[in-house]
């Protein structure tokens, strides 16, 4: 039989690495949600609803490098648009499909539901535009060379694309060839002259220093960036949205960088260094310490995906997977310093017994609980900002939301990041208040007996709104209590180990038991409402820089 149109796109979405989709069916797309059925190599996963079917595709392609996301026309892609949104955000390729009503309806202007009942098709499609870097509606004709474009796209930008199939051509044989685009290359010119400016730059320094960026991961080149490193010697130091990209226990590491912040030491390291090599990294609001940061632009080498700055000029056509290791072939060796204090753990885990449970005591004994390649999901808000500064294991990945910060991202996102590598564990770390907004998630890890860790952190309320607001005791910072630690078995999260701790000696046996579980573990943390770690009590400080730019 001839390859229909949706199929043909599902085989393509296969060869670049796509497994899961992860959606809710609707009636217009039942031609693409029976097809992703059907595949032999697809798997359908279904989500609660729509917005978290988006964010747990976040989490696939952060792990994967790539995710799909499947939801019906109007009211199905605009739930999922705000997951597409922190996608595009944070740089990953999620290819968004969505099912349109049939040809003939549409060119009838036929008022039909989940429309706005104005016979207007294409509106849901251009609302998208600013949260996509392409689209196009599919059709025999043009399917093999639209899902070529779209892949090209997607992969080029690191950015999500939106896929439409009318129900009536989605079932229908393609009638069209395409090639796969191939990939972007450099102008060998143009790489050539950044090769001379950066070795310039560097046979004239003391001192140097590389910031690695996940854009770097997300490019797919987390190996020539460590080939770079090796290559050159050159010590680097991360920045809270980069953590984890590189292993924390290399002898080049300097530490955590965050602007006036954080950590004295590794500032002036950095800011003091005669050139920065910034690879792939942004310089946001969280990324720079609220603003605090200081690097002389004139020191600095800004290497992105598809271009270079240095010294004011912007070199184009220079591409990151050819430049890494064009420098690293040309940069001597050197015995560069290093920082100069020994780069420490948290405080060492103390406290016992009946102690009450405090942010001096609890992340330092989330740092001890991970192990070698977990993959920790930490949500935005204290979370995130307290284990920034957690020394992680070899190979632990470190996945937050920082800069688009949709609070309830981490639990769907972890439900993709555990899809995406079954042989590795997944820690999730939410606060209460994020969690309320996704928590039916966990009926998909208990439906598909996926095995996370979930830490839930109930500190009564919103607490990185109360620390970054004027009023901190302000009513909308409250929240409803629940009873966290049953909601496993609500959601069919059969044979889970679950406690609600509110000591020292609860929390620690409870921790003891999830190390050795053969099942998912749920844990809720109870501590007071202001129990905050060191940024995030640095940022409440720091209000006017954080909100100013």
């Amino acid at each position: 039989m001839a390859t229909t149109v949706i199929e043909h796109v599902l085989n393509r979405l296969r060869d670049i690495g796509v497994r899961h989709v992860f959606g809710v069916p609707g009636d217009y797309a039942f031609p693409v949600d029976d097809a992703i059925v059907a595949h032999p190599d697809v798997e359908w996963v279904g989500s609660c609803n729509e917005l978290n079917a988006a964010y747990s595709a976040d989490g696939y392609a952060r792990v994967n490098g790539a995710g799909a996301v499947c939801t019906t026309y109007g009211v199905g892609e605009l739930s999922a648009i705000n997951g597409i949104a922190g996608a595009y955000a944070d740089h990953l390729p999620v290819f968004h499909l969505v099912g349109m009503p049939k040809m003939p309806v549409q060119a009838h202007h036929s008022l039909v539901h989940h429309t706005l009942g104005n016979g207007e098709f294409d509106l849901f499609r251009r609302m998208s535009e600013p949260v996509v870097c392409a689209s196009a509606i599919f059709t025999p004709q043009n399917a093999a060379a639209e899902i070529e474009r779209l892949i090209g796209a997607a992969l080029f930008h690191r950015r999500p694309v939106y896929l439409a199939f009318p129900a009536d051509l989605a079932s229908m044989p393609i009638v069209s060839q395409a090639a796969p685009l191939p990939p972007p290359v450099s102008d060998p010119a143009q790489v050539e002259a950044v090769v001379q400016t950066v070795s310039r730059m560097l046979g004239k320094a003391e001192t140097a220093c590389v910031l690695p960026g996940l854009l770097t991961v997300r490019a797919g080149l987390g190996a020539e960036l460590r080939s770079f490193l090796d290559d050159t010697g050159l010590p680097f130091a991360t920045m809270v949205a980069d953590k984890g990209i590189l292993d924390e226990d290399d002898p080049a590491f300097a530490g955590m960088y965050d602007g006036k912040l954080m950590n004295e030491g590794v500032r002036r390291f950095v800011e003091g260094a005669d050139v920065v090599i910034m690879i792939g990294a942004l310089m946001h609001d969280f990324n720079s310490g609220a603003f605090t940061a200081n690097l002389d632009p004139a020191k600095v080498v800004d290497i992105r995906h598809h271009h270079t700055q240095v010294g004011g000029l912007t070199y184009q056509s220079v591409e990151m997977k050819d430049l890494l290791p064009a420098l690293a072939g040309d940069l001597p060796d050197r015995n560069w310093p290093m920082a100069g204090a020994d780069i420490a753990r948290m405080d060492p885990v103390r406290g016992s017994g009946q102690d009450a449970i405090t942010a001096e005591t609890l992340y330092p004994r989330w740092e001890s609980f991970l192990k070698e390649g977990d993959i920790l999901v930490a949500e935005t808000g204290t979370p995130s900002l307290g284990m920034a500064f957690a020394r992680l294991p070899k190979h632990v990945s470190f996945e937050n939301q920082t800069m688009w910060g949709s609070i309830g991202w981490a639990t769907p996102a972890a439900v993709g990041a555990a899809f995406a590598a079954p042989d590795r564990r997944v820690v999730l770390i939410t606060g209460e208040g994020s969690h309320q907004l996704t928590v039916q998630e966990l009926s998909v890890f208990g439906r598909y007996g996926l095995r996370p860790i979930v830490f839930v952190l109930n500190n009564k309320g919103y607490l990185i709104e109360r620390l970054l607001c004027r009023d901190p005791d302000s009513a909308y910072n409250d929240l409803g209590p629940w009873h966290y630690s049953e909601l496993p078995s609500v959601f069919g999260c059969e044979g889970w180990q679950t406690a609600r701790v509110t000591t020292l000696e609860e929390l620690d046996r409870a921790m003891d038991a999830a190390q050795s579980a053969r099942g998912g573990c749920y844990i809720e943390v109870v501590t007071d409402a202001y129990t905050a770690p060191p940024l995030a009590e640095q940022l409440h400080a720091n209000i006017d820089a954080f909100y100013s730019g």
